[in-house]
């Protein structure tokens, strides 16, 4: 038996996020059900580096099964792709240790959100970015990022009350913005994300650019430890799982 990393890509659109759900179309699903055709009908249970929401894109998920078969690394991309969706793309595969774990073995990961700042909507970015036609004070946000970046933190306040996850600490390492045109991009490296976070981390910034907060209101948002405190959780068409670190450097 031969354990395989691979990295995928997808469109979140038309899919009920990563993890397997009974009667819905989830990316899990969708890989699990091509890797049986290939093991003449055989389970084949894929684990990722963790689960993304209903629209919520990837350009980076890395996932680890284990399969008998002893494929070329290049030919297994050709022949899952030929029978995935146009919606869902293998981009590399390797043959890893048994000790690889997509998921416990990840260091980092990298996010991003996409904002589209026009007053006219694009048909070509309705899926892809945020439509926010709204003034924003770019230096406001900077400003309010200091407060979250840099060191271990409690994002209490930045997460999904649904959250299992009991502890709550992680430390954001880069919050960058980048402009091009209309369209603003947040990227967001850390060790670790909680449930929704980088969406109301998100959503709260843009509270802080439209004027409604003040940057120094974060550090206050921390310390409540408190969902209610923080904004409203960001669209998640915008959001995309970029990459999964597996060094120590981010």
């Amino acid at each position: 038996m031969q354990r395989y990393k691979a990295i995928i890509a997808y469109d979140g659109t038309e899919f009920f996020g990563y993890q397997v759900q009974p009667n819905k179309r989830t990316v899990q699903s969708e890989l699990e059900a091509v890797l049986a055709k290939m093991h003449k009908g055989a389970e084949v249970k894929v684990t990722a580096s963790g689960r993304t929401d209903a629209g919520v894109h990837a350009r980076g998920q890395v996932v680890h099964f284990d399969s008998p078969l002893f494929i070329p690394e290049e030919k297994w991309v050709i022949a899952l792709n030929s029978l995935l969706p146009d919606d869902l793309s293998v981009l590399t595969v390797e043959m890893v240790n048994e000790s690889f774990h997509a998921r416990f073995a990840a260091v980092g990961k990298e996010y991003r959100y996409r904002l589209l700042l026009s007053k006219m909507r694009d048909p070509f970015e309705s899926r892809y970015a945020y439509r926010y036609p709204y003034p924003l004070d770019l230096e406001a946000m900077q400003a309010a990022s200091c407060y979250l970046v840099g060191r271990p933190l409690d994002f209490t306040s930045f997460c999904s009350a649904k959250t299992e996850v009991v502890d709550k600490v992680r430390t954001i390492e880069t919050i960058d913005y980048v402009l091009d045109g209309d369209l603003l991009t947040l990227r967001f490296v850390g060790n670790g994300f909680l449930y929704n976070m980088v969406r109301i981390l998100v959503g709260t910034l843009l509270e802080v650019g439209s004027g409604d907060r003040k940057p120094e209101e974060m550090a206050d948002i921390l310390e409540r430890q408190d969902r209610r405190f923080a904004g409203k959780t960001a669209p998640a068409h915008g959001l995309y799982l970029w990459e999964v670190f597996y060094k120590k450097s981010l």
